[in-house]
């Protein structure tokens, strides 16, 4: 019973995290590669929020939720990807239980507000193209404003019911096979019956989750039937280049996240969930600001534009 107690407190003080590699040299490339990743999503979502505040044509409600979702991917990427990269460079794979706790918080906090932002500028399309003599009066700012705090709240609301429910619990080890304080890894190594955070995980992607892709998906029947009485073919592809990038981000969120916590379990090993964790929690943060740069002709020209009055220049983008 002693004995016991003791890795008990000491479990609920510090959990230990999952490296790549004991080797030297191998956490060293991780500490780089991992570090590359970072600063290139960073700067490529802080260039989405610079370029949609500075051009005024892009002050629009599309752009307004556009710079939300990079906000978040920005918010998103640091939660969990500093830590391992710290990690790796100071062989130092202990985290505290409250540091646990916050990045649980986050984690969850932010993946809503992405699914949140895409559900919203389904919406914002479907109204741009299935009634766009109402869009300017339905879509105004006040109302973009709510929606966007509602997407915040909503997911802080949401996030605080998880995180309590996970941390009532009582936990017997301390290592968690994952490169950060994943729920699911952390029901692994509770000496208590994970029952309640199960079911309320279960209830909240039934209906926040089920809600929300179901929303895009009629959102997106109604565009498309839109789209394909159109008999222009360049106002059709005018119409489907707007829709491009946000499809091709909702895709990669979702397909990451299907295969992060969804998978069978004879798909499931460490090194694949580990692997899993990098797709769900780096990918979208890292491509979102990729495909629409390189997908949305009005984000291209503003940074045309901005690049010209501040450096002189523009040489393109690929």
């Amino acid at each position: 019973m002693e004995n016991q107690s003791s890795v008990t407190e000491s479990a609920v003080k510090e959990f230990i995290l999952l490296g790549f590699s004991d080797i030297r040299e191998l956490q060293i490339l991780h500490f780089w590669v991992f570090l590359f990743i970072y600063l290139a999503a960073i700067i490529g979502n802080f260039l989405i929020i610079l370029i949609v505040a500075h051009d005024e044509q892009l002050h629009s409600p599309m752009y307004f939720f556009l710079a939300n979702l990079s906000l978040s991917d920005t918010c998103y990427i640091s939660t969990t990807v500093p830590k391992s990269i710290a990690s790796a460079l100071t062989n130092h794979s202990l985290i505290s239980f409250t540091e646990c706790v916050l990045q649980v918080f986050l984690i969850l906090t932010l993946a809503g507000v992405e699914l949140s932002f895409l559900t919203v500028m389904a919406y914002d399309r479907y109204m741009a193209i299935c009634h766009p003599l109402q869009y300017s009066m339905i879509m105004n700012w006040k109302a973009c404003f709510q929606m966007a705090a509602a997407s915040w709240i909503s997911s802080l609301i949401n996030a605080t019911l998880h995180t309590v429910s996970t941390f009532r619990l009582q936990f017997c080890k301390s290592n968690i096979k994952q490169l950060f304080c994943d729920i699911p890894q952390l029901w692994m190594i509770s000496c208590t019956d994970p029952v309640v955070s199960q079911s309320l995980v279960i209830a909240s992607t039934i209906t926040v989750g089920l809600f929300c892709l179901l929303f895009i998906l009629v959102s997106y029947g109604f565009i498309f039937s839109t789209v394909f009485k159109i008999q222009s073919s360049q106002g059709r592809y005018k119409v489907f280049s707007t829709c491009t990038p946000h499809l091709t981000v909702l895709s990669l969120f979702l397909t990451t996240a299907v295969f992060s916590y969804f998978r069978p379990k004879a798909w499931s090993s460490p090194p694949v969930d580990l692997f899993a964790a990098v797709l769900y929690t780096i990918l979208p943060p890292v491509m979102n600001p990729i495909i629409y740069s390189l997908r949305n002709k009005e984000i291209h020209g503003a940074m045309s534009k901005m690049a010209k009055k501040w450096f002189g220049f523009y040489r393109g983008i690929l």
